[in-house]
C-alpha cells in the first residue's frame, strides 16, 4: 500500500471508531437519557485521545532514525618553518628539554634540580639562537650532538644511582663527580650562549663605527668629539674579537672537562 493509503486510513479509523461507539449506545437504548450521552460523549473523547496516542507512536516508529553528523575536528596549524637545519635543531632541542624535564621531576635532591633547571634555561636560549641568528647553526649543532647528550647520559646514571638507596664508595664518588660536572657544564653553557652574541656585537659595533664615519662626512657631529667615538667604538671592536677568541678557547677547555667526566 502507497504512504497516501496508509495516512488516508490514519485519518478515517477514529471516524469508524467514534460511529461504532454511538451504535452501541444506542443499541443499548443509553442514548435517550442524559447519563447515556455523557457515558458515550466521554467514551467518544477517550477513544480519540487513545488512538491519537497510538498513531503517534507507529509513525515515530515508521520514520528512521537521524543519521549522527560527527563535526569536523578542526586541523591542527602547522608550525613555523625555519630552514631544515634550524627545524632540526627546534625539534631536537625540544627532545632533549622534554628528558631533562623528565630527569628534574625524577630526581630528588634540591641542589641537583635546581643545576638541572639552569642547564634547562641556558639550553634552551642556545637552541633559540638558531632561529635569531641561523650563522649560529654550526656552533648549535656541536652543542646537541655532544654536550648536551653527554650531559643527559651522566644525569641519567645519577638518577639510576640515588634511586638505588644503598651507600657505597664507588656510588658515592660517582655521584659526587657528577655533581662537579653540572657546575662545570653550566659554566660551558653560559660561555657558548655568550660566544653566540660575539657576532651579534661586532655587527652592531660595526654598525656604529659606520654611522659616526656618516655623520662626520657630513659635518653633522663635532670633530673632536666624534673622533673620539670613533676611536672608542674601534677599541671595542678590537676588544669583542679578543673576548670570542677567549670564548671559544675557555669552551674548548670546559669541552675538555666534560670528555674526561
Amino acid at each position: 500500500m502507497s504512504r497516501r493509503g496508509r495516512k488516508d486510513q490514519k485519518r478515517v479509523a477514529p471516524i469508524y471508531i467514534f460511529i461504532l461507539i454511538w451504535l452501541l449506545n444506542g443499541f443499548w437504548g443509553s442514548l435517550y437519557t442524559l447519563t447515556g450521552l455523557l457515558i458515550a460523549v466521554g467514551m467518544s473523547i477517550g477513544a480519540g485521545i487513545l488512538i491519537g496516542s497510538l498513531i503517534r507512536k507507529k509513525d515515530a516508529k515508521g520514520q528512521p532514525a537521524a543519521e549522527f553528523t560527527p563535526r569536523p575536528e578542526p586541523e591542527a596549524k602547522p608550525e613555523k618553518s625555519y630552514g631544515p637545519e634550524v627545524d632540526a635543531i627546534i625539534a631536537e632541542g625540544k627532545v632533549a628539554m622534554k628528558e631533562m624535564g623528565r630527569l628534574y621531576a625524577s630526581i630528588k635532591d634540591p641542589a641537583i634540580r635546581t643545576k638541572i633547571n639552569e642547564l634547562m634555561r641556558i639550553s634552551d636560549k642556545i637552541v633559540q639562537d638558531a632561529i635569531q641568528d641561523p650563522a649560529d647553526v654550526p656552533q648549535i649543532r656541536k652543542f646537541l650532538n655532544y654536550y648536551l647528550p653527554t650531559t643527559i647520559k651522566l644525569l641519567n646514571a645519577y638518577d639510576r644511582m640515588s634511586d638505588l638507596g644503598i651507600e657505597g664508595e664507588n656510588l658515592s664518588k660517582s655521584m659526587s663527580s657528577i655533581e662537579c660536572m653540572l657546575d662545570t657544564a653550566i659554566e660551558a653553557y653560559k660561555k657558548q650562549l655568550d660566544s653566540l652574541f660575539a657576532n651579534q656585537a661586532l655587527d652592531i659595533e660595526t654598525d656604529i663605527s659606520v654611522m659616526n664615519r656618516m655623520l662626520a662626512r657630513e659635518g653633522l657631529t663635532g670633530g673632536g668629539e666624534l673622533n673620539e667615538l670613533i676611536a672608542k667604538a674601534e677599541r671595542e671592536q678590537a676588544a669583542a674579537k679578543n673576548e670570542k677568541k677567549l670564548n671559544q678557547t675557555a669552551s674548548g677547555s670546559a669541552s675538555a672537562v666534560l670528555e674526561d667526566n
